[in-house]
């Protein structure tokens, strides 16, 4: 609509805002930076630009560093901090076009997966208003799902794209490791941490992940190596694609709905060529214990304390 100019940019900013307002049970927003939005909007109505992104609002996981934007990690602790630059995450997905409309909450520093510690209060699962959107990328989730933006940014360190994604109903990719840059991401645990894509489908993720990676000097672990074009081959078949299935994992563990999903994912992963095959991660046991154990251990060093 809008390479046909049936839309301004400047119309769907405020259409997203809209969006927002109307949605505002989800709390899927910490921030909003609707006049710098509206701003930027007007500009690129005046000189339309052939960028990848131009003019596409998207929404901002509050655990990367905006300049001039409150940056909160969803904690009071940084309830006023201002940064003074920006990820850059941000400054690729901004010089490819977009439109920042603000920043989703999360579950604090990132540490959750349900999106119930936040400082900002829960966030709801658009799905239902009883049901948590996963975390802790939650709130970009949300806001994907409901359809306030088609695209938001999150961050993975165990799960923490994947899941809420899931749990949304959306697409979220964790990239490989250095594959985009962390300069600029308020650390969980910066080892595992990755910032990766949020949107409806895996295509939309690809067109976001061309724009997202990048080698910067600024971090030293990011990849030196090109970017290829990741919406390459986005329709190719799957046929003989292998998919393990862990044998160790109990599926009598999980919710009778649950496991009725698997195994209609499988199905219909089957009937477009795809083979399962049994993998084995006999240890996988122990690194539930050692959670555990660690959890435990917590709990029990907060009590003393």
């Amino acid at each position: 609509m809008l390479h046909n100019k049936e839309i301004s940019n400047k119309e769907m900013v405020e259409d997203t805002f809209t969006f927002v307002e109307n949605n505002k049970h989800l709390n899927a927003f910490i921030t909003l930076d609707k006049e710098k939005a509206l701003i930027k909007a007007s500009e690129l109505d005046k000189k339309p630009s052939e960028l990848s992104l131009s003019g596409i609002p998207v929404a901002q996981k509050d655990l990367f560093v905006t300049k001039d934007l409150r940056t909160t990690c969803g904690s009071n602790m940084l309830s006023n901090f201002i940064p003074p630059y920006s990820a850059t995450v941000i400054e690729n997905l901004e010089a490819a076009g977009c439109i920042s409309i603000g920043k989703t909450n999360m579950d604090e520093f990132a540490m959750g997966s349900s999106n119930e510690t936040s400082f900002y209060g829960n966030v709801v699962n658009p799905w239902g208003q009883n049901l948590v959107p996963g975390g802790s990328s939650g709130g970009s989730a949300a806001a994907v799902a409901a359809g306030i933006v088609s695209a938001a940014t999150g961050t993975d360190t165990g799960g923490s794209i994947r899941q809420p994604a899931s749990l949304c109903g959306i697409t979220g990719i964790k990239p490989t490791y250095g594959r985009i840059s962390r300069w600029g991401m308020i650390a969980f645990a910066s080892s595992l941490d990755q910032a990766g894509p949020m949107a409806r489908t895996a295509e939309d993720c690809a067109i976001l992940m061309n724009e997202m990676c990048s080698h910067d000097k600024k971090d030293t672990t990011s990849l030196d190596e090109d970017v290829p074009d990741f919406t390459e081959g986005i329709d190719k078949p799957i046929k003989g694609l292998k998919i393990g299935i862990v044998k160790e994992f109990d599926l009598s563990m999980l919710d009778a709905n649950v496991v009725k999903v698997f195994e209609e994912s499988k199905k219909h992963y089957e009937s477009l060529g795809a083979e399962f095959i049994e993998i084995s991660l006999p240890n996988i046991s122990v690194s539930s214990n050692i959670l555990l154990y660690c959890s435990s251990r917590m709990l029990v060093e907060f009590i003393k304390i």
